[in-house]
């Protein structure tokens, strides 16, 4: 744990540093873009955070390539450098449309090449996770499609929440924070040689690289991420639960103290459900609408809250307070009986349920007027 905690130190120190250094070349050289309607700034605001975040990470990676323990996980694995590979693609691609509003199926082309990297020369898809048993993949060419395929996805989703200060970078912190410690005790407790593992490593670098880059997003927001960092951070939780998926087959769930096999399944949904539901909701709006799904609206989760009455700050940490639940209601069922995991999942959702729409049950709720003097009489 201590080596973790030390690479995930040192890419926040560099992701804050590099994301400082990032917000004075744009204030500098006005790299801003033009302010649009569905913005919720109204001053320019550099939207280059990606490169401190990219920093961050690849410094993390580099510096556990040479440290005690976590190095194991570089030896004779070529797969964290087909990773860091694939996030530069990715970030080149971003910073490219944060400057010049790339058409979506110039972005698409590169988020594709991005994923590719990371499919040829990084992680894979070797199994499909059914219950109660999984589907393995054979076909080279098929490993390669699902995993590009995946990879894109989560990008996209990532991409679409990234709407509010802070928004993207919590929800990753969260989530990436959920997913470490599930990846870190499973080998923790598994009888294993070697305990290092690319999963834990890479959500450690990852959560700490947003931690660097969050009090420069905080709102009011000095700079944004981007689409470089959101589609980073894509890439990265992608490629993370690609790994950790391809270990059921391995049987290493099967000698983690009974840790059950569907945890590596649900936690990654668990991770990216927001994300994922609020790409949905917006591909099935804007074709609806007779609109390319890859069009910019305001119709997306966070906005919906800044419609009922929330706050900037308060939909920012409504959305933190249902990753949380939604994050670590699916590591609990790594340690507790999956009886109780899911009444109390439910029940916490529930309340929140109703947390979330209390602004809109208050605004809709009648009005008492004024007593009469009739009344009590």
């Amino acid at each position: 744990m201590i080596m973790y905690l030390l690479m995930m130190l040192s890419a926040a120190v560099v992701s804050y540093t590099a994301t400082w250094g990032a917000r004075y070349v744009g204030n500098r050289m006005e790299l801003f873009s033009p302010i649009r309607s569905r913005d919720m700034h109204s001053t320019p605001v550099s939207r280059l955070g990606g490169l401190g975040i990219f920093a961050g990470l690849s410094v993390g990676l580099v510096v556990a390539s040479q440290s005690f323990f976590v190095k194991d996980i570089f030896r004779n694995n070529d797969a964290p450098w087909g990773i860091l590979a694939g996030s530069a693609v990715i970030v080149l691609v971003g910073v490219a449309d944060d400057l010049l509003d790339l058409r979506w199926w110039v972005k698409l082309i590169g988020q594709s090449a991005a994923a590719l990297v990371v499919a040829l020369w990084g992680v894979r898809m070797t199994i499909i996770p059914f219950i109660p048993e999984p589907f393995v993949i054979e076909n080279e060419a098929v490993s390669i499609a699902l995993t590009a395929g995946l990879i894109v996805t989560t990008m996209n989703a990532f991409n679409f929440i990234d709407g509010l200060d802070g928004l993207a970078a919590g929800v990753a912190i969260i989530g990436g924070t959920a997913f470490f410690l599930t990846a870190y005790w499973v080998h923790r407790t598994a009888v294993l040689l070697d305990r290092s593992d690319l999963a834990t490593l890479l959500t450690a670098v990852l959560v700490g690289a947003c931690i660097g880059f969050l009090p420069h997003n905080w709102f009011p927001a000095k700079i944004f991420m981007g689409d470089s960092g959101a589609m980073l951070i894509g890439l990265i939780m992608a490629s993370a639960g690609i790994v950790s998926t391809g270990q059921i087959s391995s049987g290493l769930y099967d000698r983690a103290n009974g840790i059950p096999t569907i945890i590596p399944i649900l936690l990654p949904f668990a991770v990216l459900f927001l994300p994922l539901l609020d790409l949905c909701l917006a591909v099935v709006r804007r074709t609806a609408l007779g609109r390319s799904p890859w069009s910019a609206d305001r119709g997306h989760l966070h906005h919906k809250l800044l419609d009922i009455g929330y706050s900037h700050r308060g939909a920012v940490i409504m959305m933190y307070l249902w990753t949380c639940v939604l994050a670590f209601g699916g590591l609990a069922f790594a340690i507790f009986p999956w009886q109780i995991v899911l009444v109390a999942d439910f029940a916490a959702m529930a309340v929140m349920a109703v947390v979330t729409a209390w602004p809109y049950l208050r605004n809709k709720a009648p009005a008492r007027g004024p007593r009469s003097s009739a009344e009590g009489e």
